[in-house]
């Protein structure tokens, strides 16, 4: 066996010892081999850990800032760069491998356990819409990235240097074995995410959890393997840091509820009346009680506003209804809101509502408030509500099946409703309209530039479908609220933006035959017409499944 301090013979494999040449093997309380199983079980788990953050990561800021396609680049492409510095870092803990490995995981048990519950704090409390601190969860999502990645990156070269102490043997059969255990635990890890933690117990006490687990397990891998490479005043330290990290998460864990509230209230108002996670979003419903208009917000961001969503829903519906109009289909409208304006009009025979998210639909037929607003629009017996994939349930329509389609999605630039917004969807849309059908598309707002909008339009007419846009109001649509109430602090007005499509130009015009919309006076639309031309842009290319381009 190779002395400590001295040079290895010509031949012999690189060694994993500290920088003055190869260490003994450590002095277990087990046999070798246990000790080795030991040794890759925990690092199945602190792999399956740091995937977890990275995922606890990538959805809150998907949720608090938007656009899940660049928050999630964001934290992998940081937390990656950040794996590479903390492996260079780690190289001058080897000769103290054990230590170093306690003392790094109690940091990341508490660094990522503590992670959501920071980043929510920051986005309720200090104005995350707006003001001074507009960019404060993404700077602290790129800190939090940037040091969990730190702390994950450093555990290869320890775990690389502790498992040879174990049992020494060729340094590629230990990268194999080590990366083997890494990998599986990822793939637990990631699976365990939003199959187990995010529907059971939540983003805060689903990471929460996760860092205690990883505490617990690195604090049991050193303290009770390594222990006799450890001096007593290091034992004692580890044990201590350990314990009071344990303690946070414990405690963070005790107040998560309370501590959810609070923040929901300095986010919406303290006049939150429902709020649940369904399976698709977190819906909140505030006001309708002592004068205050009811609003619906949907992860976050502000879909209904009782003060004027007549306004909104009008505007797209009733300019489609100008004609033929017995079979009707909307996508979204989960609140049952456009479901009312539609049912306003006579010759009416069956309208079917294909929703993303049936808890939504439930809330709208069972809330008092909310089915007031849609006055009771689910009730009727000529409405049809289904789920599923949009895509497939146009493939299996029969062509030429409805006189109008209302589009009532989110605004195109949010990444889950892009692809309800390409020129193959579109495509299919033609196909199920009957031939002189027409289609209302809700396209966010239009303002100057407003490219996503006139992307739209350029999407809409690339799939044989010529719209005319037009425009109403003056609240920014899908806009989140800030601290202080939902109402108080919504972004610059900006209107509301739609396109009334058909295999023809249409002319945006009301049906005579129709009630009176409350909102639109005669002579609206052609202004609303008007309105919306100025900001046109021309030349855009249109957008599909492959190439989004919003």
């Amino acid at each position: 066996m190779i002395e400590p301090h001295a040079p290895a013979p010509p031949g012999s494999p690189p060694s994993w010892g500290g920088p003055c040449g190869p260490e003994a093997p450590a002095r277990l309380p087990v046999r070798p081999a246990v000790g080795r199983f030991l040794v890759l079980a925990g690092v199945f788990v602190c792999a399956a850990c740091g995937l977890v953050y990275e995922l606890e990561l990538v959805a809150l800021a998907s949720y608090l800032i938007g656009d899940s396609v660049t928050q999630a680049s964001v934290v992998l492409s940081v937390m990656v760069f950040a794996m590479g510095l903390g492996s260079l870092a780690a190289k001058r803990l080897r000769r103290l491998a054990a230590a170093g490995f306690g003392a790094l995981e109690a940091a990341l048990a508490l660094v990522g356990g503590s992670s959501a519950m920071a980043l929510y704090a920051v986005f309720a409390w200090t104005g995350g819409w707006g003001g001074l601190w507009a960019d404060g969860p993404r700077v602290l999502l790129v800190a939090f990235s940037l040091t969990i990645g730190v702390l994950i990156g450093a555990e290869v070269p320890l775990l690389m240097e502790l498992i040879q102490r174990v049992r020494r043997q060729d340094p590629g059969g230990a990268v194999a074995d080590l990366f083997a255990a890494d990998y599986v635990g990822a793939l637990v890890g990631g699976l365990a995410f939003p199959f187990v933690l995010l529907p059971f117990l939540g983003q805060l006490t689903g990471a929460l959890l996760t860092g205690t687990v990883n505490a617990v397990v690195g604090a049991a891998l050193v303290l009770g393997l390594f222990r006799r490479d450890l001096s007593r005043r290091a034992r004692w330290l580890l044990l201590t840091a350990n314990a009071v990290v344990l303690a946070l998460l414990a405690t963070a864990t005790v107040l998560a509820d309370d501590f959810e509230r609070a923040a929901r209230h300095a986010v919406y108002g303290q006049d939150v009346r429902v709020a649940v996670r369904t399976d698709v979003q977190e819906v909140v419903l505030t006001g309708d009680t002592d004068g205050r208009p009811l609003a619906l917000f949907l992860d976050g961001r502000l879909r209904v506003s009782g003060s004027d969503e007549r306004l909104y829903h009008e505007a797209l519906v009733h300019p489609a209804m100008s004609g033929p109009h017995a079979r009707v289909l909307i996508l979204g409208g989960g609140d049952g809101l456009a479901v009312r304006e539609v049912l306003r009009h006579l010759g009416v025979r069956r309208v079917d509502v294909l929703v993303p998210d049936p808890g939504l639909a439930r809330l709208a037929r069972r809330d008092p408030g909310l089915s007031a607003l849609n006055e009771d629009a689910y009730g009727d017996a000529r409405v049809h509500v289904s789920t599923g994939d949009a895509f497939h349930r146009l493939r299996s329509t029969p062509s030429a099946t409805y006189d109008v389609v209302v589009s009532d999605l989110p605004d195109p630039g949010m990444t889950a409703s892009t692809k309800l917004y390409s020129q193959e969807f579109y495509g299919l849309l033609r196909r199920v309209l009957a031939p002189d059908g027409r289609l209302a598309v809700h396209a966010g707002p239009v303002s100057a530039p407003s490219r996503d909008f006139w992307t739209v339009d350029a999407t809409l007419r690339a799939a044989g479908l010529p719209a005319v846009a037009y425009r109403v109001g003056a609240r920014d649509d899908g806009s989140a609220a800030g601290p202080g109430g939902p109402a108080a602090e919504l972004r610059a007005p900006r209107g509301w933006g739609f396109l009334l499509a058909a295999r023809t130009a249409p002319v945006p015009r009301l049906d005579p035959a129709a009630p009176r919309p409350h909102t639109l006076p005669p002579g609206s639309l052609a202004r609303a017409v008007r309105d919306a031309s100025r900001a046109r842009i021309p030349g855009l290319p249109p957008s599909t499944l492959v190439h989004p381009r919003y």
